[in-house]
């Protein structure tokens, strides 16, 4: 095994910071649902961690902030019978939670005003749809 789940070029999350818990599972798998505990929770306390830098913390907080609780990030899944490829799946949930979370926030939108050929072509498009209209609702007798 990996000594992390790898989110980014920057950042590894060590496994001794992660808490596997595992469960059993409701879906699919018959009655051997009822006997294996295939389900995995995943947990990751965000707060105390020590691969973060400040920044990324604060934004995990402020993105996940709902999703965290008392710091902690949990993630679970139940979607396969075998448990190894359950944690793999809660893994990669993770991983991907956590690299949204952390992105830098997108650039601001500058508005602009639309050219002079644009606002033209607009109206002169404008005017063409209403003469179509026009004569095709022309009364007998105009």
């Amino acid at each position: 095994m990996s000594t992390g789940i790898t989110v980014g070029p920057s950042l590894v999350i060590p496994r001794a910071e992660l808490a596997v818990r595992f469960s059993r599972s409701s879906g699919p798998g018959g009655q051997g649902v009822n006997t294996t505990d295939s389900r995995v929770e995943l947990s990751w306390d965000v707060a105390s961690s020590a691969v973060l830098t400040d920044t990324q913390r604060a934004r995990l907080v402020e993105r996940l902030g709902s999703r965290l609780v008392t710091g902690v990030l949990t993630v679970t899944a139940s979607e396969h019978r075998e448990q190894l490829r359950n944690r793999a799946a809660a893994e990669r949930r993770l991983a991907a939670l956590v690299a949204e979370g952390i992105a830098p926030p997108a650039r601001q939108r500058r508005a602009t005003r639309p050219t002079r050929g644009s606002a033209e072509r607009r109206l002169t498009a404008k005017k063409q749809r209403s003469a179509t209209k026009r004569l095709r609702s022309a009364r007998p007798g105009d």
